[in-house]
Protein backbone atom coordinates (compact mmCIF):
# COMPACT_ATOMS: atom_id res chain seq x y z
CA UNK A 1 0.00 0.00 0.00
CA UNK A 2 3.07 1.99 0.75
CA UNK A 3 4.40 1.63 -2.47
CA UNK A 4 1.35 2.38 -3.93
CA UNK A 5 1.00 5.82 -2.53
CA UNK A 6 4.06 6.89 -3.30
CA UNK A 7 4.02 5.85 -7.00
CA UNK A 8 0.34 7.99 -7.02
CA UNK A 9 2.13 10.66 -5.23
CA UNK A 10 4.97 10.55 -7.96
CA UNK A 11 2.28 10.28 -10.79
CA UNK A 12 0.44 13.49 -9.63
CA UNK A 13 3.43 15.49 -9.05
CA UNK A 14 4.70 14.92 -12.75
CA UNK A 15 0.82 15.65 -13.99
CA UNK A 16 1.04 18.74 -11.85
CA UNK A 17 4.30 19.54 -12.85
CA UNK A 18 3.31 19.03 -16.88
CA UNK A 19 0.30 21.05 -16.47
CA UNK A 20 2.21 23.98 -15.36
CA UNK A 21 4.65 23.86 -18.34
CA UNK A 22 1.62 23.77 -20.62
CA UNK A 23 0.17 26.60 -18.87
CA UNK A 24 3.40 28.60 -18.86
CA UNK A 25 4.55 27.73 -22.49
CA UNK A 26 0.61 28.39 -23.49
CA UNK A 27 0.70 32.29 -21.46
CA UNK A 28 3.95 33.01 -23.02
CA UNK A 29 2.84 32.47 -26.59
CA UNK A 30 -0.30 34.10 -25.92
CA UNK A 31 1.66 37.33 -24.74
CA UNK A 32 4.17 37.47 -27.47
CA UNK A 33 0.83 36.77 -29.82
CA UNK A 34 -0.31 40.06 -28.02
CA UNK A 35 3.24 41.59 -28.63
CA UNK A 36 2.94 40.95 -32.05
CA UNK A 37 -0.52 42.58 -32.31
CA UNK A 38 0.81 45.63 -30.63
CA UNK A 39 3.48 46.11 -32.46
CA UNK A 40 1.38 45.41 -35.63
CA UNK A 41 -1.09 48.35 -34.54
CA UNK A 42 1.86 50.86 -33.94
CA UNK A 43 2.86 49.81 -38.20
CA UNK A 44 -0.40 50.29 -39.15
CA UNK A 45 -0.85 53.96 -36.27
CA UNK A 46 2.29 55.05 -38.98
CA UNK A 47 0.98 53.93 -41.98
CA UNK A 48 -2.38 56.49 -41.41
CA UNK A 49 -0.07 59.03 -40.44
CA UNK A 50 1.69 58.97 -43.96
CA UNK A 51 -1.66 58.62 -45.42
CA UNK A 52 -3.22 61.48 -43.96
CA UNK A 53 -0.45 63.91 -44.79
CA UNK A 54 -0.24 62.98 -48.57
CA UNK A 55 -3.77 64.95 -49.45
CA UNK A 56 -1.52 68.03 -47.60
CA UNK A 57 1.56 67.25 -49.33
CA UNK A 58 -0.27 67.32 -53.05
CA UNK A 59 -2.14 70.33 -52.64
CA UNK A 60 1.11 72.13 -51.85
CA UNK A 61 3.14 70.73 -54.69
CA UNK A 62 0.01 71.33 -56.92
CA UNK A 63 0.00 75.06 -56.11
CA UNK A 64 3.41 75.05 -57.82
CA UNK A 65 3.32 72.14 -60.69
CA UNK A 66 -0.15 72.01 -61.47
CA UNK A 67 1.26 70.23 -65.32
CA UNK A 68 2.38 67.50 -63.34
CA UNK A 69 -1.42 65.79 -63.52
CA UNK A 70 0.39 62.09 -64.12
CA UNK A 71 1.84 62.44 -61.08
CA UNK A 72 -0.90 63.55 -59.15
CA UNK A 73 -3.12 60.90 -60.51
CA UNK A 74 -0.84 58.15 -59.31
CA UNK A 75 -0.57 58.96 -55.84
CA UNK A 76 -3.73 59.81 -55.69
CA UNK A 77 -4.83 56.38 -57.18
CA UNK A 78 -2.15 55.06 -54.80
CA UNK A 79 -3.86 56.37 -51.55
CA UNK A 80 -7.27 55.42 -52.85
CA UNK A 81 -5.72 52.07 -52.86
CA UNK A 82 -4.28 52.00 -49.31
CA UNK A 83 -7.43 53.79 -47.78
CA UNK A 84 -9.67 51.16 -47.82
CA UNK A 85 -6.98 49.12 -46.43
CA UNK A 86 -5.77 50.74 -43.67
CA UNK A 87 -6.63 49.07 -40.51
CA UNK A 88 -5.93 45.09 -40.89
CA UNK A 89 -7.65 42.23 -38.92
CA UNK A 90 -6.10 39.38 -37.75
CA UNK A 91 -7.30 37.50 -40.71
CA UNK A 92 -5.60 39.77 -42.97
CA UNK A 93 -2.25 39.04 -40.72
CA UNK A 94 -2.40 34.86 -40.69
CA UNK A 95 -3.43 35.17 -44.70
CA UNK A 96 0.13 35.68 -46.61
CA UNK A 97 -1.75 35.89 -50.00
CA UNK A 98 -3.55 38.73 -47.91
CA UNK A 99 -0.95 40.36 -46.51
CA UNK A 100 1.35 40.38 -49.50
CA UNK A 101 -1.43 42.02 -51.18
CA UNK A 102 -1.43 44.70 -47.99
CA UNK A 103 2.10 45.00 -48.37
CA UNK A 104 2.17 45.95 -52.52
CA UNK A 105 -0.30 48.56 -52.05
CA UNK A 106 1.78 50.23 -49.23
CA UNK A 107 4.72 49.52 -51.36
CA UNK A 108 2.94 51.52 -54.24
CA UNK A 109 2.18 54.27 -52.71
CA UNK A 110 5.67 54.43 -51.23
CA UNK A 111 6.67 54.44 -54.54
CA UNK A 112 4.15 57.01 -55.37
CA UNK A 113 5.53 59.80 -52.53
CA UNK A 114 9.04 59.55 -54.01
CA UNK A 115 8.15 60.31 -57.20
CA UNK A 116 6.05 63.37 -55.97
CA UNK A 117 9.22 64.46 -53.86
CA UNK A 118 11.20 63.97 -56.97
CA UNK A 119 8.57 66.54 -59.42
CA UNK A 120 9.58 68.81 -56.75
CA UNK A 121 13.07 68.80 -57.53
CA UNK A 122 12.17 70.73 -60.66
CA UNK A 123 10.57 73.73 -58.97
CA UNK A 124 12.87 75.84 -56.97
CA UNK A 125 10.09 78.44 -55.90
CA UNK A 126 8.40 74.93 -54.44
CA UNK A 127 11.75 73.64 -52.53
CA UNK A 128 11.62 76.94 -50.53
CA UNK A 129 7.97 77.12 -49.33
CA UNK A 130 8.07 76.34 -45.93
CA UNK A 131 4.58 74.65 -45.89
CA UNK A 132 6.35 71.95 -48.15
CA UNK A 133 9.64 71.95 -46.21
CA UNK A 134 7.65 71.18 -43.35
CA UNK A 135 4.97 68.48 -44.83
CA UNK A 136 8.24 66.90 -46.51
CA UNK A 137 10.01 67.17 -43.02
CA UNK A 138 6.97 65.60 -41.44
CA UNK A 139 6.84 62.65 -44.10
CA UNK A 140 10.55 61.61 -44.06
CA UNK A 141 10.26 61.24 -40.45
CA UNK A 142 6.91 59.28 -40.85
CA UNK A 143 8.58 57.06 -43.11
CA UNK A 144 11.34 56.66 -40.76
CA UNK A 145 8.91 55.64 -37.74
CA UNK A 146 7.14 53.64 -40.43
CA UNK A 147 10.63 51.49 -40.86
CA UNK A 148 10.75 51.60 -37.43
CA UNK A 149 7.52 50.24 -36.53
CA UNK A 150 8.48 47.97 -39.14
CA UNK A 151 11.24 45.82 -37.33
CA UNK A 152 9.73 46.18 -34.39
CA UNK A 153 7.02 44.04 -35.99
CA UNK A 154 9.56 41.84 -37.67
CA UNK A 155 10.99 41.62 -34.45
CA UNK A 156 8.37 40.23 -32.32
CA UNK A 157 7.35 37.82 -35.29
CA UNK A 158 10.56 36.23 -34.98
CA UNK A 159 10.32 36.08 -31.21
CA UNK A 160 7.21 34.12 -31.21
CA UNK A 161 8.24 31.74 -34.78
CA UNK A 162 11.43 30.73 -32.69
CA UNK A 163 8.97 29.59 -29.69
CA UNK A 164 6.60 27.90 -31.40
CA UNK A 165 9.05 26.02 -33.44
CA UNK A 166 11.98 24.23 -30.64
CA UNK A 167 10.45 20.98 -28.91
CA UNK A 168 8.65 20.83 -26.64
CA UNK A 169 6.84 24.09 -27.96
CA UNK A 170 5.89 23.02 -31.18
CA UNK A 171 4.10 20.16 -29.37
CA UNK A 172 2.09 22.91 -27.24
CA UNK A 173 1.89 25.10 -30.06
CA UNK A 174 -0.08 22.53 -32.11
CA UNK A 175 -2.64 21.70 -29.04
CA UNK A 176 -3.61 25.12 -29.51
CA UNK A 177 -3.19 25.73 -32.76
CA UNK A 178 -0.90 28.41 -33.06
CA UNK A 179 1.18 29.23 -36.61
CA UNK A 180 3.81 30.76 -37.61
CA UNK A 181 3.08 34.81 -37.49
CA UNK A 182 4.21 36.22 -41.18
CA UNK A 183 6.91 38.92 -41.70
CA UNK A 184 6.78 42.48 -43.10
CA UNK A 185 8.85 41.51 -46.13
CA UNK A 186 10.39 44.46 -48.42
CA UNK A 187 9.81 44.21 -52.36
CA UNK A 188 11.55 42.43 -54.29
CA UNK A 189 12.74 45.39 -56.75
CA UNK A 190 14.23 47.35 -53.34
CA UNK A 191 16.22 44.09 -52.70
CA UNK A 192 18.97 44.57 -55.56
CA UNK A 193 21.34 47.64 -55.46
CA UNK A 194 19.97 50.30 -57.54
CA UNK A 195 22.57 51.30 -60.36
CA UNK A 196 23.81 54.63 -60.37
CA UNK A 197 25.07 56.15 -64.13
CA UNK A 198 26.67 59.46 -64.23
Amino acid sequence: MKNFLIVLLIVVVLLIGLVGFTISRYNSMQQLKVDIDNSWAEVQNQLMRRYDLIPNLVETVKGYASHEQETFRMVTEARASVGGIIEVSQDVLDNPEAFQRYQQAQNTLGGALQRLLAVSENYPELKANQNFIRLQDELAGTENRIAVSRKRFNDSVAVFNRLIVVFPNNIIAGMFNFQKAIFFEAPTETQEAPRVQF
